[in-house]
């Protein structure tokens, strides 16, 4: 009986192999033999979650010819991927991808660290802050207060409770963009609305355009439902969305859905001008595509200059029919993570579409937390909360900005204006190799690859927003160190370790 539970072509295996580019040897730099480098490649995939466990790899020859290297070199990697316990074969079945004893199976995407290990781990890899207090203890208690009557019902609101629908539809309306409560849904965070739109618009084999980068958990959200990803390059730094490559990618590949994040991206930062939101959406609507726009991050914004509502008006408000465009919101970024409440802005008949659907997925959202976001919206708890969320936000960003400065100023990044995002070219580093020494040297960060398509942007990490003060400069320590030991070429031990960080 095959061990394997998936496989891995030779085209694709070599497309990831080929991502992972290094800073060129410098002078006495000793290159690892190519079998190594080849096994060293294929372990990196398989810790960073890129490559399956339990995949099976192509046969020998067939991986020699994708990547024009003899048989001999493949047979060499994989014998050494066999011995270090991250690769298993056996005879008739081939090989597949292993963890050794005692190793955790890679995530898939991102996932926060267990609150054991942030003792000793810097950890870089959620774009998550601690809650707003005293803003979550106030709205749970106000949400207790309003819980009995709803007590006394079944609990279940497929669409959400009415009166945290009418709050999110006057807030809308309250932007410049007329909004009933039936155009309405409420969510289990914003993973739970893009899953749900997903389901109902972009069926398994349906294309569906992405941002390159992109939200690294919603792409994989979308590849477990089965769709084809269709990525489209953002223009570079801070500009925004290249409006010559959407037009050419809606027009030709004509994806069913396309997903953005016009405000303050993930994880890139940038921030989409009206202008392209308006031909983003014309482009959209003659294409026949749903236009799904992600708001989770617009009330982010940290520099002055967006004081008193100077953001640029939301995508939905350049589809008034609501044909075209999707808006999925959340309370995760804005006020706190473990606030799993978000929502959906459609037309109506999509609204009822999506809620009928729902019956067969989670029902509905906790009606306790609803209650608590609604007291938030009510009492004006909740700008109070953002304006410190965005405090907090603006001195970690400070904070980090110029620690990494100083501890890699051969590192590339421009600072966007809002969001809880850096993204980092690596002064021609591998990303997926900085994550996996960071994590030796006791800091966690996402590599490119896990925002891309296919192994793209494997010279960068992204930096979220998350510590400021002394540990934002400990953290630039630690990855000048990870640096360090990606510049050395080689696998460190303890006593190593202790070097680099000195």
């Amino acid at each position: 009986m095959a061990q394997w539970t998936s496989a891995v072509g030779a085209a694709q295996l070599a497309r990831l192999l080929k991502s992972q580019q290094d800073r060129p040897a410098g002078p006495g730099t000793r290159r690892p033999p190519a079998y190594r480098a080849l096994a060293d490649g294929i372990r990196l995939l398989v810790l960073e979650g890129r490559v399956p466990v339990a995949a099976r790899l192509p046969a020998e020859r067939e991986l020699a010819l994708s990547l024009s290297v003899s048989r001999t070199t493949v047979a060499a990697a994989y014998e050494a991927l066999r011995a270090e316990g991250f690769l298993e074969s056996r005879r008739g079945a081939g090989s597949w991808t292993a963890v050794p004893a005692g190793n955790p199976v890679p995530a898939r995407g991102l996932e926060p660290l267990p609150p054991e290990a942030l003792g000793s781990m810097i950890d870089l890899g959620c774009a998550a802050l601690p809650a707003p207090e005293p803003w979550l203890t106030r709205a749970v208690r106000g949400a207790l207060e309003e819980l009995p009557p709803y007590a006394h019902t079944h609990g279940d609101y497929p669409a959400g409770l009415p009166a945290l629908r009418a709050m999110i539809a006057e807030r809308y309306t309250a932007r410049g963009i007329p909004t009933m409560p039936e155009q309405i849904m409420v969510t289990t965070g914003a993973m739970g609305a893009i899953d749900a739109i997903c389901h109902l618009f972009g069926g398994r084999g349906e294309r569906i355009a992405v941002e390159s980068p992109s939200y690294a958990n919603i792409l994989q959200l979308m590849r477990e439902a089965g769709a084809r990803l269709v990525p489209v390059a953002m223009a570079e730094g801070l500009a925004g969305w290249d409006m010559d490559r959407w037009r050419q990618v809606l027009r030709e590949a004509a994806p069913r859905i396309a997903y953005v994040v016009a405000d303050f991206h993930n994880p890139t930062g940038a921030l989409a001008d009206e202008d392209q939101r308006r031909r983003l959406v014309e482009a959209a609507r003659s294409a026949g595509t749903v236009l799904v726009a992600d708001e989770t991050m617009t009330e982010l914004w940290l520099d002055e200059e967006f004081e008193g509502g100077a953001m640029p008006r939301p995508v939905c408000g350049f589809d008034p029919a609501g044909s075209t465009v999707i808006t999925v919101g959340s309370a995760s970024k804005a006020f706190w993570a473990g606030m799993r409440i978000g929502w959906v802005r459609a037309a109506p008949d999509v609204i009822r579409s999506l809620v009928a659907a729902r019956a067969y997925a989670d029902l509905g959202t906790p009606v306790l937390e609803q209650l608590a976001v609604n007291w938030l919206f009510s009492t004006g708890g909740w700008e109070q909360a953002v304006d410190l969320r965005r405090q907090q936000a603006r001195e970690n960003r400070d904070a980090l900005v110029a620690a990494v400065r100083r501890e890699l100023p051969e590192w590339e990044f421009a600072v966007p204006k809002g969001g809880l995002t850096l993204w980092v070219r690596a002064g021609g580093l591998s990303g997926s190799r900085l994550a996996e020494a960071g994590e030796r040297v006791g800091v966690r960060v996402p590599s490119g690859p896990r925002f891309g398509v296919d192994g793209a942007f494997e010279g960068y990490v992204r930096l979220p927003f998350t510590v400021g003060g002394a540990v934002a400069e400990e953290a630039a320590v630690r990855l000048a160190a990870a640096a360090r030991i990606v510049e050395s070429g080689g696998t460190v031990g303890a006593e190593g370790l202790r070097t680099f960080v000195a």
